[in-house]
């Protein structure tokens, strides 16, 4: 057998049981976690961590300069989770971020975090519910609020970003406890909702004991095609949701609007970014009694086409400026209007939620789970202020979650998710 051919056989059809056994580890009784398999698969010569695997279908690179999930096009459903950290100590939190490589690694090829042990009376290393199904494009991505910085016993206060902080008490937010902030966040995106669930579900319980579950929200999109080409997703308010976006093929301006540069702040960042997380519920009844031409007036764009308001095309200029018949064209405390009065761009990453109904008003309680991502979070926080009070918007929405966390650079092959972190 190979070398290339023996390192695939321990990655593959060995369970981690099995492995510590062959390393003459664990027999007397002592239960080894998934944890140790770095350092057992160094002992035996092989890669300690998992590549990715061209050869699965539908399947999104988990190694590379970013991470996945942040430029990737057409994210259709997400499963978004806030993390509380009970971890000890720095090494026990390391530790964590490490076995999450592999088993994200692993998800993303659309494989189980491990392989089945033969011993039936152990619970199952992979909870199952995706088995048969491919990669289906999920991705991963990772970040850290600024709460775990905050916590003695990891001793990374001098890590933290001075810009990494609370996101402010913006007007008109009625925020619920329930649905703000974290110290690690996980947002898992595929074709399939079981996919991206299945992967969160088994990241958390690997890192039992390390983090319990702090908030989470499920979110769809779905996209109009045009030839073969997915155009803007719609919101629940049948808006298009994401025109005049960063053009993620365009190294210069994501490296512009989202990617931190070197120098730009702590140096574990550099080549990460910031994720802003709203939970934003939309009283849809009272939209729904709202005239179209005032929906468009609140938003500024033509509900069908969602061009600026006189105009045809989506991507068409807005021309703030147009007066008709002594009035201003787009309207002054329309949405688009009131974002386009900084020079501030972000990348949006929403979805549309739906949890049932509001027990204490009857009514849809629907949303937008908004995400966007940015190089520093001043670009979303300018945004939100412009809006202030007298976004048209504000009489359909009510932002009720909110949250900001550090995403990590993308991770090298040989290397581990937030390894520049723990330098």
């Amino acid at each position: 057998m190979s070398e290339q051919e023996e390192q695939s056989f321990f990655k593959k059809e060995i369970s981690r049981r099995e492995m510590l056994k062959i390393a003459g580890i664990g027999g007397a009784g002592i239960i080894i976690g998934a944890s140790a398999l770095p350092g057992v698969l160094n002992a035996l010569g092989a890669n300690p961590f998992v590549d990715d695997d061209p050869s699965a279908e539908n399947k999104v690179n988990f190694y590379g300069k970013h991470q996945s999930g942040i430029a990737t096009k057409d994210p259709e459903h997400v499963y978004f989770v806030s993390l509380n950290c009970t971890a000890r100590s720095k090494a026990e939190l390391k530790e964590m971020f490490k076995v999450w490589t592999n088993q994200s690694a692993e998800l993303m090829n659309g494989r189980l975090v491990e392989p089945y042990s033969s011993n039936t009376l152990m619970p199952p290393a992979d909870t199952g519910e995706a088995t048969g199904l491919d990669a289906s494009h999920l991705t991963l991505t990772f970040g850290v609020g600024p709460s775990l910085f905050e916590k003695k016993e990891l001793g990374l206060q001098h890590m933290k970003p001075k810009e990494l902080k609370d996101l402010p008490h913006f007007p008109k937010d009625q925020l619920d406890p329930d649905y703000v902030g974290g110290d690690i966040s996980i947002q898992a995106c595929a074709d399939d909702p079981q996919v991206a669930f299945h992967a969160v579900r088994n990241l958390v319980r690997s890192a039992r004991g390390k983090v319990t579950m702090r908030w989470s929200q499920t979110g769809f999109n779905s996209y109009e095609m045009k030839g073969k080409r997915k155009q803007t997703p719609r919101n629940l308010f049948a808006f298009k949701d994401g025109t005049g976006n960063p053009d993620v093929d365009n190294v210069k301006e994501m490296n512009k609007h989202v990617w931190v540069q070197a120098g730009d702040s702590k140096s574990w960042l550099s080549g990460g970014t910031y994720m802003a997380v709203r939970r934003i519920q939309m009283h849809l009844e009272t939209w729904d009694r709202t005239a179209l031409s005032a929906q468009e007036a609140t938003f500024g764009r033509h509900r069908d086409s969602g061009a600026p308001l006189g105009k045809k095309g989506e991507m068409d200029d807005m021309g703030l400026d147009r007066v008709e018949n002594g009035s201003p064209v787009i309207p002054v405390n329309s949405h688009v209007y009131l974002a386009k009065q900084v020079k501030d761009r972000i990348l949006r990453r929403s979805f549309s939620y739906s949890d049932g109904v509001d027990r204490k008003t009857g009514t849809f309680d629907a949303g937008l789970l908004f995400i966007s991502f940015q190089k520093h979070p001043k670009q979303f926080i300018n945004i939100q202020n412009s809006f202030g009070r007298v976004d048209k918007l504000n009489e359909y929405i009510t932002h009720r979650g909110s949250a900001l966390f550090a995403c990590f650079p993308g991770v090298k092959k040989g290397s581990y998710l937030g390894a520049e972190l723990f330098v």
